[in-house]
């Protein structure tokens, strides 16, 4: 905000003085160029800023999944959420044209699995969680299970479970 209202002056500034030259003022050039320039620069720095904060909320995609924890969304402006939705909508239309009839979900394994299967730790109670060969576990707050790795990673991102490492 501080870096646009410092445009702001200085466009209007260098507007003022503009005037001043047309009509005469040859030596205002040097100060409107050098007021240009500086124009430029914050231009820069406030895209750089913007590109960045970008390029975290499409990480916090492939980190906490479809849903936005409040405390990170709170953060974040109305432009932001709006982004982050449309970016996640492009996402899963893209991840189901990939892949054959089911699709293929690129956010499961971010890094590479050591096995299939691991040892997890439920956080919170979850209620009843269902994996693919139709077996129902009811995951309550301290239960520990040996589930398939690419069934509870989105658990484990969004803080219902929690990996147990032996």
């Amino acid at each position: 905000r501080q870096a646009l209202e410092e445009m702001r002056a200085l466009y209007e500034r260098n507007q003022a003085d503009v005037s001043e030259a047309k009509s005469g003022r040859t030596d205002l050039i040097f100060l409107i160029r050098f007021r240009h320039c500086c124009l430029l620069r914050n231009q820069r720095c406030i895209l750089a800023y913007l590109y960045d904060r970008l390029l975290r909320i499409r990480a916090l995609r492939w980190e906490y999944g479809s849903v936005l924890p409040n405390t990170i969304q709170f953060h974040m402006s109305a432009e932001e959420v709006e982004w982050f939705n449309r970016y996640k909508k492009s996402l899963a239309t893209y991840m189901r044209s990939v892949g054959g009839e089911e699709g293929l979900d690129l956010t499961q394994d971010i890094k590479p699995p050591k096995s299939l299967y691991i040892e997890v730790r439920c956080l919170r109670d979850y209620g009843e969680f269902e994996i693919d060969d139709g077996t129902t576990i009811l995951l309550k707050k301290n239960s520990q299970h040996f589930l398939p790795r690419w069934k509870c990673e989105q658990l484990i991102r969004q803080g219902v479970l929690e990996h147990i490492l032996s």
